[in-house]
């Protein structure tokens, strides 16, 4: 395996990590905080793949229902419940973490992590070297900035979590939820042709572009999400700066 497929696997993580630290403007994140919701997102994979192959075992047998149990329950349900413990482990209780913003930051280095090791993986266990170009290049399109939209969906909810208190629990459920069914449509839109055999090649077709149509709108609510968090983390700067925050004036 030459440099050019390991790159091509390892350089789509390094450009979407670079992205969202530059989005965190207000006070960046230590480089070794960074690493290590990092390499806690890379750790996640291994419970990930024995929580998968025990939910395998269930697979039922019908075409379309196969697949969609696949992404939703076996891929999405199994992902993103371990990166989100991880995420929870590396970061919750630090210092480090002390506005909106750095649940997204984290929670996209978490899920970094886990694609670029997956990515490796999928590299190296390819037939050939045109199987492994093909691999890199269309995961390196769409699964790792897929992992990237499903973190920042994850930090959102995560940053709420820690900062509203009040609603901690359902914040942190939501932190869960919410990636693994966008985690089980994307999957399960290219699964459940692959259930189909080779019936499935024209309803791929169509499912590919509904695929694309997914990510488009996956992206808009990410940005979206992303917007919102930095403009509460400009408040909690701001308050930082106000030495009259908090204060109130009775009469």
């Amino acid at each position: 395996m030459n440099y050019y497929i390991l790159s091509l696997a390892i350089l789509p993580v390094i450009v979407l990590a670079w992205v969202v630290y530059r989005q965190d403007r207000f006070e960046r994140e230590p480089i070794r905080m960074l690493l290590k919701a990092f390499f806690f997102g890379a750790a996640a994979i291994l419970p990930a793949i024995v929580l998968e192959s025990v939910l395998s075992a269930f697979t039922p047998q019908i075409p379309i229902v196969s697949g969609a149990y696949t992404g939703f329950v076996v891929a999405g349900c199994s992902e993103e419940l371990c990166k989100l413990l991880m995420l929870r482990w590396a970061v919750w209780r630090s210092k480090e973490f002390d506005e909106y913003f750095d649940g997204i930051v984290y929670a996209c280095f978490v899920s970094l992590g886990f694609a670029c090791f997956e990515n490796i993986a999928y590299v190296f266990q390819s037939d050939s070297y045109a199987d492994a170009l093909v691999t890199g290049s269309v995961r390196a399109l769409l699964s790792v900035p897929g992992h990237f939209l499903f973190g920042v969906m994850m930090g959102y909810y995560f940053a709420l979590a820690k900062f509203d208190q009040e609603h901690t629990s359902s914040h942190m459920l939501k932190a869960f939820l919410i990636p693994m069914l966008l985690h089980g449509t994307f999957d399960s839109l290219l699964m459940i042709p692959e259930s189909m055999g080779s019936a499935g090649q024209i309803v791929g077709m169509g499912l590919f572009v509904v695929l694309i149509w997914f990510d488009v709108k996956m992206w808009r609510w990410g940005i979206r999400r992303i917007r919102h968090l930095q403009e509460l983390s400009q408040q909690q700067d701001a308050d930082r700066h106000n030495p009259f925050s908090g204060f109130t004036w009775n009469f």
